[in-house]
């Protein structure tokens, strides 16, 4: 049995401002902070022994990994990789999203912010992300799941929507509603086979 637990970083600053952030590397709010250490406990509740880390290349999913395992009291091999870093939302980057749904429209900035294979101009759709997130997925973070090993993920909003589509076999229509909040843990339990034993949202 091994444990894959998934984590999407706390608030950002530009989470809290309302803005497209991307690949743009911006801190954690102060709610951010909190809610990263919140994390941390709630997984530490598990008393989960974790082998591994994985994280992108960007600070806020870098510090909320940091925040949480200095509550879960423990030291690990911690792997930083790009192909986990948010979804790249191009033109759209710093743009406020309210003022974004003004110029473009609601229906079109949704069809942006949560479609499967429309991506926002000069940007990636939820389609280009899993193309990049998936393979390293599959070659890094699998194996050690398959192998017993506890694997703790701390990435982004849609790096991880993009795991959870494949994980979850979701169709193109379900992906659209998946939603993953900050700060709050999803626990797999796998058994050697890469088979589910249990899923839950640590809320």
């Amino acid at each position: 049995m091994a444990y894959l637990v998934l984590v999407r970083h706390g608030e950002s600053q530009w989470n809290l401002e309302n803005r497209f952030t991307g690949w743009v590397d911006v801190p954690l709010s102060e709610k951010g902070v909190l809610e990263a250490k919140k994390a941390g406990e709630r997984i530490k509740a598990l008393q989960i022994h974790f082998d591994v880390a994985y994280t992108s290349a960007l600070k806020r999913a870098q510090d909320t990994l940091t925040l949480m395992l200095e509550v879960l009291g423990q030291q690990m091999p911690i792997h930083k990789d790009q192909a986990l870093n948010e979804r790249h939302y191009g033109d759209l980057q710093g743009l406020n999203k309210a003022e974004t749904a003004k110029k473009f429209g609601d229906d079109q900035v949704k069809i942006w912010r949560r479609s499967y294979d429309v991506a926002p101009p000069n940007g990636e759709s939820l389609k280009d992300t899993a193309a990049r997130t998936l393979p390293y997925f599959e070659k890094y973070i699998v194996p050690d799941v398959k192998a017993g090993k506890n694997v703790l993920v701390a990435a982004h909003g849609n790096s991880l929507r993009s795991i959870v589509m494949h994980l979850d076999q979701l169709t193109r229509e379900q992906v659209l509603e998946l939603n993953l909040a900050t700060g709050v843990p999803l626990v797999y339990q796998y058994d050697s086979n890469m088979k589910l034993v249990s899923k839950k949202e640590l809320v």
